[in-house]
């Protein structure tokens, strides 16, 4: 999938995984790591379906974007609560 849509994905599923978490972070931060919520998913699914589920602007690409993202979100809360 290209870049553009790899982002605009990642927007969707960042404000998706921000209301799923009740995110306090701000919408910036929430897109931020919906983008890269969204490399990251599609990342995980080539590494373990063997392909990436990224296809598009689609229902699949947002389910597996907002699965990265909602990783990214608990890996950020960690690191920043902890401060």
């Amino acid at each position: 999938m290209g870049i553009l849509a790899t982002i605009v994905v990642g927007l969707i599923a960042g404000v998706l995984a921000s209301l799923i978490m009740k995110a306090r972070g701000g919408l910036i931060i929430d897109l931020i790591l919906g983008v890269v919520g969204g490399f990251i998913g599609g990342w995980l699914s080539g590494l373990l379906l063997g392909r990436n589920m990224m296809t598009g602007i689609n229902l699949t690409s947002i389910l597996v974007a907002l699965v990265g993202a909602i990783i990214v979100l608990v890996v950020y809360r960690l690191i920043f609560r902890s401060r």
